[in-house]
């Protein structure tokens, strides 16, 4: 980062009046540093699960939508629906870790 980008980010920083001096100090050490040491890396679990449709997980996988249905992967409906939505990325992206499953 350039020095002149971390004076805009300090004096932005010093303008307003909501921000403690110990804030602002944490703050400008953090953009220098790029992370803070003592904050907790995020967990991929914590993430919210995503929904891919057939047609992604027949590309990802380069097969056919038919061959996708007979995968050994659930299919996610939602709420106050009556047919599947699609597929938890996460349970793709197993399978394309771990072609063993997809040979059972």
């Amino acid at each position: 980062m350039l020095p002149t980008t971390l004076e805009v980010f300090k004096a932005s920083l010093k303008a307003d009046h909501t921000v403690s001096a110990v804030e602002r100090t944490r703050l400008v050490a953090l953009v220098r540093t790029g992370a803070a040491p003592d904050a907790p890396h995020p967990h991929p679990a914590d993430a919210v699960p995503r929904i891919i449709r057939r047609a992604e997980v027949a590309r990802r996988l380069s097969v056919s939508l038919r061959t996708v249905d007979k995968l050994p992967i659930k299919k996610v409906k939602l709420p106050g629906r009556t047919r599947a939505a699609g597929f938890l990325e996460s349970d793709v992206n197993t399978l394309i870790n771990c072609p063993a499953i997809c040979k059972a």
